[in-house]
C-alpha cells in the first residue's frame, strides 16, 4: 500500500478536467452571477481554460528570472519524484475512508468522484500556480490587506498551538503547578500585543468566510488538497502573494482559535461548557496527553512551519518594495520562490485544517498519521530555509547600501567647510543625544560643545597604545600645551578615539584604565563611534586606519586638514600648528640639510651650542673601542684646527637598552664626550623616521605626475641626508656627522670618518682655504674612492612611503631590497 506523504508533491491533473462537474453556487464569491461556477473571476472563462489560461499580466512572467522557483519539489521533497499513481490508487486523498456512508448513502469513495493524476513536471505546476495570479489586474474596489495587523492577531490566536509548554497545561482540566507562572506571563504578553493593535483596521471577514468554506467544506467531499489549494488561490487571485497567504492563514486561525477558546474556557464558562459538550471537548482533553499527543505535536510542528514561511514571504515582499532593492536581479530574487512557497503553505494549511477537524469532531478514523504531517512540515522547513537565505542576502544588500549612503553622508559632512566644527564632531561621536565625550583631566562627562571652534586632533588607535611612539609624542606636546595654555600654538584639543574589532568586558576595563592616565579628551563610551564611522576611518581612500595610530586634524570649521599629522608633530612640535598639510609643505620648503634640522631642540646643550656657533659632532654605534679612538681623534683635530667642537653620543636606531646604557656609562666615566639621555635617544631616531615619512610623502606628491619618484629621492639633499642617517642607525658600527647650526655637514661611517680625522695632516691646509666642513668633505670623497668595498644597510618602517629603489648614501649605487621581520622584547 502506498504511503500518503508521497501525495504531498503531486501536481494537479490537466486543467481541462477541473470543471467537468458544476460546483455549488456557494462557491461563487463575486456579487455578479457567474455561469456554472466555473471560476471566481468576474468574467466567465471556458471550463477547459480555467487554470491553464493565464491573464495578460501573468503572461509577462519570465521563468528565466526565477528558475529556482521550479526546483522546490525535487530539491525539498525528493521522495515525491518516485510517486507512481499506478501502484497506489487508494492514496489519492489524505483521509481514511469511513466505514459508513454520508449524505443519503453517498460513500466517501463514491463512484464518479473526480480524480487528479500526479505529475512530476514541476514546471507545469509552477505555471498553473502563476496562472491563478491576477494581482496586476486588481479591481479598484479590492482593498489592500492590513498584513501586519492580521499577522499579529494570528500570532495571538496560534500562540496556544505554537507553544506546547503553554497549551499542554490547560488541555488537562485543573492542571496547576510549574506552568502557572509561565502561563500568566504569556497571557500578559498576548494582552500587550492585542492592546498595541488598532481596533479599527479593516478585517476582510467576507474573504475569511469564503476561504474557510473552501477549506472545511471541500474536506467533507473528499476533494484532493491540490484542487482545494488551486480553488483557494482563485478566490484570492486579485491579491499579492503575501496577502494571499496571510488571508488563508487568517481564515485557518479563526477556526483553530474557536476550538482552543472553548477548550480553555470549558471548565469555567457555562457557554463554553455547553458548546464543549456538543463538540466532545471533554473526551479530547482527556486524550490530549495520551493517544492524541503525537497528533497534537505533529499538528503544532506543521502550524509552526506554516507561520514561519508566511512571515518570511511577507518580509520578502516588504523588501521587494524597499527602494534599496533597485536592480532587476535583486527584485527577481525576492519573488522567484514566493509563488511556489505560497502554494505549498496553503496546501499545508488545507492538510492542517483536515487534521484539526479530525481531532475536534470527526473521530480517530479521520486523523492523518503524525509522520505524514511531519513530512509536510519538513518540506515547509526546507522552503523556509531557502527563503530565509534569500531574505538574509537581501537584508545584507540593503544594509550595505544604507551603510554606503551613510558613509557618503559622513564623507560629505567631514569634507565640507562649516561655520564651526560641532556638526562634523556630532557625526563622529553620537549616542542617544547624550554628552559623547569624557574629560580625562577633570574626570567628567562633557558635550561636544567644549571643542567648538577649536582645532581638534583625533588620536585614533587600538588599546595597545601606551608603548606606541605616537602616544609619547602626543603626551609630550600636551604637557607643553598645559604649561603654556595661552600661546597661539596651544589652541588645540586632543580626543582619543579607540578602535577595536570586537569589544569584550576585559577590553572595556582596559579602556577605563587607559583613560584614567590621560589628560586630554576621549569618547565617553566606545559605542558613541558608530560602525559606519569606523568603516570611514578604516577606508583606504579616507583615513586608512589599520593598526598604527593616526593623528587626524580637524580645523575650527570642521574640515579635515590632515589625515595623519603625527610626523610633522614629531619633527617640529608645536611650531607645526595648526597641523595642516599646507603647513607641512611650507615647513619643508624652508628646510635644508643642516644640524638645526637634525638635532633641533632635543637637548638644551644642543640649543646652546648652535646659538654659540660651535661645531657639533653627533656620533653613534655600539663598538666601544671605535668610540674611544674616534673621540680622541676628533678632539685632537679640533684643537689643531682651532675650532670649538662638541661631541654628543646618540646611540643607534632600535637600540638594545642594556648595551647602549653600558656604553653611555663608559663614555661618561671616561669623559669621552657628552651623551644624549636614554629617552631622548629613542626620540632622535623616531624623529628621523618621521622625517623619512613626511619628506618622502612631499616628494611623492610632487613626483606622482612625472612618475620619477626615484630621481626625486636621489636628487633631494635633505632626503639623502635622512637616508644616510637611517643607514647609520641600522648598523652596529660607528658613524659620525659634523657641522654647525645652519651650514653644511660632513657625514661618514665610522671607518672613513676615523681615517679622515687620523690623516688630518694631509688636508689641514685646506681648512684655512675653504673651511673645516668643506675640507673634510673633500677628503672624504677621496677616501670613498680608495675604499675597496663597503656594506651599508638601511632599515625603514614598513608603513608610509616605500620606493621600489633607494640609492646608497655612500656610493650612490642602487641598494638591494630585502624584507625583514623583527621581534625585539629588550
Amino acid at each position: 500500500m502506498a504511503l500518503a506523504p508521497q501525495n504531498f508533491n503531486r501536481a494537479p491533473a490537466p486543467p481541462q478536467i477541473y470543471n467537468t462537474t458544476p460546483q455549488p453556487a456557494a462557491q461563487n464569491y463575486n456579487t455578479a452571477p457567474q455561469p456554472a461556477a466555473q471560476n471566481y473571476s468576474t468574467a466567465p472563462v471556458p471550463a477547459a481554460q480555467k487554470y491553464n489560461t493565464a491573464p495578460p499580466a501573468a503572461q509577462n512572467y519570465n521563468p528565466a528570472l526565477a528558475p529556482a522557483a521550479q526546483s522546490y519539489d525535487p530539491a525539498l521533497a525528493p521522495a515525491a519524484q518516485s510517486y507512481n499513481p499506478a501502484f497506489a490508487p487508494a492514496a489519492q486523498n489524505y483521509y481514511k475512508p469511513p466505514t459508513t456512508t454520508r449524505r443519503g448513502g453517498d460513500s466517501y469513495n463514491r463512484p464518479g468522484r473526480r480524480q487528479f493524476s500526479a505529475t512530476s513536471d514541476d514546471s507545469a505546476l509552477t505555471n498553473q500556480i502563476l496562472a491563478t495570479d491576477r494581482s496586476r489586474d486588481r479591481p479598484y474596489d479590492v482593498k489592500s490587506i492590513p498584513l501586519k495587523h492580521i499577522l499579529q492577531t494570528v500570532d495571538v490566536i496560534l500562540a496556544r498551538v505554537t507553544k506546547p509548554d503553554i497549551h499542554g497545561a490547560f488541555l488537562v482540566p485543573g492542571a496547576v503547578g510549574a506552568h502557572d507562572a509561565l502561563n500568566l506571563e504569556h497571557e500578559k504578553t498576548l494582552h500587550a500585543t492585542l492592546s498595541s493593535l488598532q481596533d479599527n483596521y479593516d478585517v476582510p471577514t467576507g474573504l475569511f468566510n469564503a476561504i474557510s468554506c473552501e477549506i472545511f467544506g471541500k474536506w467533507l467531499s473528499g476533494e484532493d488538497p491540490n484542487k482545494t489549494t488551486m480553488d483557494i488561490l482563485d478566490i484570492v487571485q486579485h491579491h499579492d502573494w503575501d496577502e494571499k497567504l496571510v488571508l488563508v492563514l487568517g481564515a485557518f486561525a479563526v477556526k483553530d482559535g474557536e476550538f482552543w477558546l472553548v477548550a480553555q474556557l470549558y471548565t469555567t464558562n457555562p457557554l463554553a461548557k455547553a458548546i464543549g459538550q456538543l463538540k466532545q471537548v471533554q473526551e479530547i482533553l482527556e486524550r490530549a496527553g495520551t493517544t492524541l499527543k503525537p497528533k497534537f505535536e505533529s499538528y503544532n510542528n506543521l502550524v509552526r512551519a506554516i507561520i514561519n514561511v508566511t512571515k518570511c514571504v511577507v518580509q520578502l515582499h516588504d523588501l521587494q518594495r524597499d527602494p534599496h532593492v533597485t536592480t532587476e536581479h535583486e527584485s527577481a530574487a525576492t519573488t522567484a520562490h514566493i509563488p511556489t512557497a505560497v502554494y505549498w503553505t496553503i496546501r499545508s494549511i488545507v492538510v492542517a485544517s483536515s487534521q484539526l477537524l479530525g481531532i475536534t469532531g470527526m473521530g480517530p478514523e479521520y486523523l492523518i498519521e503524525a509522520w505524514e504531517l511531519s513530512s509536510l512540515a519538513h518540506k515547509l522547513e526546507n522552503i523556509h530555509s531557502h527563503l530565509q537565505e534569500n531574505l538574509d542576502r537581501l537584508y545584507e544588500i540593503i544594509k550595505r547600501k544604507k551603510d554606503d549612503e551613510a558613509l557618503a553622508a559622513i564623507a560629505y559632512i567631514l569634507e565640507t567647510p562649516h561655520i564651526d566644527n560641532v556638526k562634523p564632531l556630532r557625526v563622529l561621536f553620537y549616542k542617544d543625544d547624550l554628552p559623547a565625550l569624557y574629560d580625562c583631566y577633570n574626570k567628567k562627562r562633557v558635550d561636544i560643545d567644549v571643542l567648538k571652534r577649536k582645532t581638534v586632533i583625533l588620536f585614533i588607535s587600538d588599546l595597545d597604545v601606551v608603548n606606541e611612539n605616537e602616544y609619547m609624542i602626543v603626551q609630550n606636546m600636551y604637557m607643553e600645551k598645559r604649561h603654556s595654555p595661552a600661546r597661539p600654538e596651544s589652541q588645540y584639543e586632543v580626543v582619543w578615539v579607540p578602535i577595536v574589532d570586537t569589544w569584550t568586558d576585559a577590553k572595556y576595563q582596559q579602556f577605563e584604565e587607559l583613560r584614567r592616565n590621560m589628560e586630554w579628551y576621549t569618547v565617553f563610551h566606545p559605542s558613541v563611534v558608530s560602525p559606519t564611522v569606523i568603516r570611514y576611518i578604516r577606508k583606504k581612500d579616507k583615513w586608512n586606519f589599520q593598526k598604527k595610530p593616526l593623528l587626524v586634524v580637524m580645523d575650527p570649521q570642521g574640515k579635515i586638514v590632515h589625515t595623519n599629522a603625527v610626523h610633522m608633530m614629531c619633527i617640529w612640535g608645536s611650531v607645526a600648528f595648526p597641523f595642516t598639510s599646507s603647513k607641512e609643505k611650507l615647513l619643508w620648503e624652508e628646510e635644508t640639510w643642516r644640524m638645526e634640522l637634525l638635532a633641533d631642540s632635543l637637548d638644551q646643550n644642543l640649543i646652546n651650542w648652535i646659538a654659540e656657533g660651535k661645531y657639533i659632532c653627533l656620533y653613534g654605534g655600539e663598538d666601544m673601542e671605535w668610540i674611544r679612538n674616534f673621540t680622541r681623534a676628533a678632539k685632537k683635530v679640533a684643537a689643531e684646527s682651532g675650532i670649538q667642537l662638541e661631541l654628543l653620543y646618540v646611540g643607534k636606531s632600535k637600540p638594545k637598552e642594556k648595551v647602549v646604557k653600558n656604553i653611555m656609562t663608559t663614555i661618561q666615566f671616561e669623559k669621552l664626550s657628552h651623551t644624549l639621555e636614554w629617552n631622548l635617544i629613542w626620540f632622535f631616531w623616531v624623529r628621523l623616521e618621521s622625517m623619512w615619512q613626511s619628506r618622502g610623502q612631499q616628494l611623492q606628491t610632487e613626483a606622482l605626475r612625472s612618475g620619477r619618484l626615484t630621481d626625486s629621492l636621489k636628487s633631494d639633499a635633505v632626503m639623502q641626508g635622512i637616508i644616510s642617517m637611517l643607514s647609520f642607525g641600522s648598523s652596529d658600527r660607528g658613524w659620525a656627522v659634523i657641522g654647525t647650526g645652519s651650514a653644511g655637514m660632513s657625514k661618514a661611517n665610522g671607518e672613513h670618518m676615523f681615517r679622515s680625522l687620523n690623516e688630518f695632516n694631509l688636508w689641514n691646509r685646506r681648512v684655512n682655504e675653504i673651511g673645516f666642513v668643506p675640507a673634510l668633505n673633500e677628503y672624504l670623497d677621496g677616501v670613498y674612492k680608495q675604499a675597496p668595498h663597503h656594506c651599508t644597510n638601511l632599515i625603514l618602517p614598513a608603513t608610509g612611503l616605500m620606493p621600489e629603489t633607494v640609492a646608497c648614501a655612500e656610493c650612490g649605487r642602487l641598494m638591494e631590497r630585502f624584507t625583514m621581520f623583527r621581534c625585539c622584547t629588550d
